[in-house]
């Protein structure tokens, strides 16, 4: 399609965000906020112990307690076999079902093991409490270290691990091992003159989203149910939901309420088939919601790791070889992402020796989910830390040293795809370029570089577009709405439409008003439904162009579009009037009825994205306190739709990768109790924290997108945990590789280091 990337009316503009005004009001309706006469409230009994067989359940004294109508156990869903996957998107259902309630043992403390639904909360509430479950302890291990040696205790027998040759003949916690190889690895580090070997440990970190996970589920006589949660892919909570309680797809109708924020945390479901199943067994409509502290012990942080990295390079600073090893901890059951982490690790760069390893364990801690470019993080966190190492023993500047060996056009990355046109030098020399790097430091400051990479992905997207009496248009799409899609679909509409922006609607569809669209995550949503809206504004603004031919009683091919009017092409066309959106809203009844579109695709094309960071620190001496005193974020956004959204995506994306970097951390006991499920002992960054953290918008456009378009939100998350650690080490002389780099753990390597 021809259009303009760079010279737009609405595309690239700060419109204002549809939502705003319901939002800062409080009128937006999130997952707890919708009510029905006559519902119950559901519950959940957790496990109080990490790992143990669940030797008999006893619910009746719980069914009969006055108010109880419902209760249920992991017996009350139907069995998945585990000879073969069974994928909802990337979850595995044979061990989502395991996960969302114990059968024969409890994995993790806080697994789900019963639920009941009650009158009143209240009562559900004491409901569990006459649950009797009688448990057989078993030894756990927490620790991916841990859970790797040969007597660890083993989680799974059915778990041998995957991708090794041959296959293993006793089970396992090492769930599977992947690789991405190219070149020669051997004769690479043989060429280097400078190696750098480190290690690297991080801990789980949770995405520390707003609004706890809540749904209500209400079935009908005919058993036609209804399902209103919030999450990032009411389609995945549909189709998730019918596989784990044996229902017909269509059978369901998932209702998307607002999202209070998922970062990767609400790709997967945790309750509504459990409601689905209390909902049946009671005939009434049943609500649950988490407590904070139950979203803390049951719900799926990011991976904790361990992870070696190796890199080499000449004096001259070309590097010759790199690889590395990321064990990821996955928490109860399969699915770290160990993959995407090897996958990211180096693709930033042009080398051509690379052996990048991922190794997915898993351990009595609760499945581990999705958070912000999941697993590019981590390996960006060792692989930037060892660049800045290295960069420093060859005496380069450690943006000209990056520069040096950036991946640009023409580069196959050890992953396997050979970029397209990507902006990721352009970050560097903007970095570079930019004031804040060569601004003066004080006492005790110092400051850190660092880069981060994500590979994008399209996907499944559905829009409509229709064309009201009065001329207003409604878009709409089947995507939550997480990092402003919405304002960006209406300056889309707009922009093509040649229309103002204002006379543009957008909402979010349904499961049974728009057709299949794919979870929001990884950064695909204005990539992929702005290439399904834009298929379907070129169709609308087709019958507009045949609506107005029709009226004149020309050649349609004798009609054009411009600045939302329909034209005549030329003056060998007929000298005609423009006719406007509104004129020919009003007489459509008389050309041919509604005036609307759809569109479904597949859509490919998505381009990989950089970011370039640089984060002064100060270090207290005194304390082993970090402050951030100042942060500039450089990414290469394709194009920016709307321009104060993906400053937004960057800002929070810096932020939460901040607290990662210095406080945040799961923290555990011998017993395998975790000792923080709350924000109270759960340290997020706030305000005070932080500076106003600057952002520099590169834009490269994505030559697969009509309008230019690259994924935004993950790669903010990328770069800051090295970022800061290199600041640390350059204002303290501290390379610390062990995340978080928390006061005591910077105190105590202080008091390490010769005083004069």
């Amino acid at each position: 399609m021809d259009i303009k990337v760079m010279d737009n009316k609405w595309i690239g503009k700060r419109t204002i965000r549809p939502d705003g005004a319901d939002k800062v009001t409080g009128r937006a309706a999130f997952g707890a906020d919708h009510s029905l006469p006559g519902m119950l409230w559901g519950k959940v009994l957790r496990s109080p112990h990490p790992h143990a067989i669940i030797k008999s359940i006893n619910l009746s004294k719980a069914a009969s307690l006055p108010g109880v109508k419902a209760v249920m156990s992991g017996d009350d869903l139907p069995i998945i076999p585990l000879d073969k996957p069974l994928m909802v998107g990337p979850a595995d259902m044979r061990y989502v079902s395991r996960n969302i309630m114990a059968r024969d043992k409890v994995m993790y403390a806080g697994h789900a093991v019963a639920a009941v639904a009650a009158t009143s909360s209240r009562i559900a509430q004491e409901a569990l409490a006459l649950i009797e479950v009688d448990y057989e302890i078993l030894p756990h291990v927490i620790d991916v270290e841990e859970a790797m040696r040969p007597d660890a205790p083993v989680l799974h027998d059915f778990l041998f691990t995957g991708g090794v040759t041959p296959k293993p003949e006793t089970p396992s916690n090492i769930a599977n091992r992947l690789e991405f190889k190219i070149g020669d690895l051997d004769a690479g580090f043989a060429a280097a003159d400078v190696t750098v070997e480190r290690t690297f440990r991080t801990k789980p970190v949770h995405q520390g989203y707003i609004e706890p996970h809540a749904c209500l589920v209400r079935v009908a006589m005919d058993g036609q149910a209804t399902i209103w949660s919030s999450s990032q892919g009411h389609f995945m909570v549909r189709n998730a939901t019918a596989k784990l309680t044996g229902m017909a797809v269509a059978d369901i109708h998932a209702i998307p309420m607002e999202i209070g924020g998922g970062f990767g945390g609400k790709t997967i479901v945790y309750l509504e088939p459990l409601a689905m199943i209390l909902a049946r067994k009671s005939g009434s409509p049943v609500k649950m919601m988490m407590s904070r502290e139950e979203v803390f012990r049951a719900t799926g942080p990011t991976s904790g790791s361990y992870n070696t990295v190796k890199i080499g390079a000449t004096k001259k600073g070309k590097i010759t070889a790199a690889s590395a090893v990321f064990r990821f901890q996955a928490g109860a059951f399969p699915g770290a992402p160990a993959r995407p982490a090897a996958m990211c690790a180096f693709a930033p760069y042009n080398i051509e020796n690379v052996e990048s390893v991922g190794i997915d364990v898993v351990m009595n801690r609760a499945k581990s989910n999705a958070y912000r470019a999941p697993g590019s993080p981590i390996a960006a966190h060792a692989v930037e830390s060892t660049l800045d190492e290295l960069a420093d023993k060859l005496g380069i500047d450690p943006v000209e040293f990056r520069l040096q060996n950036a991946a640009a056009e023409g580069v196959k990355s050890a992953y396997g795809p050979t970029f397209k046109k990507i902006g990721f030098v352009e970050t560097l020399q903007a970095a570079k370029a930019h004031p804040h790097y060569d601004a003066p430091l004080g006492p005790n400051q110092g400051r850190g570089v660092a880069c981060g990479f994500w590979f994008n992905v399209g996907g499944e997207s559905s829009a409509q577009l229709h064309i009201n009496e009065d001329g207003t248009v409604t878009v709409i799409t089947g995507h939550p709405d997480i990092g402003g899609s919405r304002a960006s679909m209406v300056n889309i509409a707009a922009e093509m439409l040649g229309i103002d922006y204002r006379n543009v609607r957008a909402q979010i569809g349904d499961t049974n008003a728009i057709g299949i669209s794919a979870t929001t995550g990884g950064s695909r949503v204005t990539f992929s439904a702005g290439m399904a809206v834009t298929k379907v504004t070129e169709l609308v603004k087709q019958t507009l162009r045949e609506r107005a031919a029709k009226i004149w009683d020309i050649d349609v091919e004798a009609v054009v579009w411009e600045d939302g009017n329909a034209r005549p092409a030329g003056s060998n066309a007929g000298e005609f009037d423009p006719l406007s959106l509104a004129d020919l809203a009003a007489k459509a009844t008389a050309t041919g009825g509604p005036i609307n579109g759809q569109v479904s695709i597949n859509a490919q094309g998505a381009a990989p994205a950089f970011a370039t960071h640089i984060c002064d620190v100060e270090v207290d001496p005194e304390t082993g306190r970090v402050e951030i005193i100042r942060y500039t974020a450089v990414q290469d956004a394709g194009r920016a739709v709307h321009p104060s959204y993906v400053e937004g995506q960057i800002q929070g994306g810096v932020a939460q990768g901040v607290g990662w970097a210095l406080n945040e951390e799961y923290i555990y006991d011998e017993a395998g109790q975790l000792e923080n499920p709350g924000f109270l002992d759960y340290r997020m960054p706030v305000a005070s924290d932080l500076p106003m953290i600057d952002t520099v918008i590169v834009e490269i456009p994505n030559a697969d997108h009509p309008h230019g378009v690259r994924g935004v939100g993950e790669v903010p998350i990328v770069p800051p945990m090295a970022a800061v650690a290199n600041a640390i080490q350059d204002a303290a002389g501290l390379r610390l590789n062990d995340l978080p780099m928390s006061p005591p753990k910077v105190l105590a390597a202080l008091d390490k280091i010769p005083r004069e």
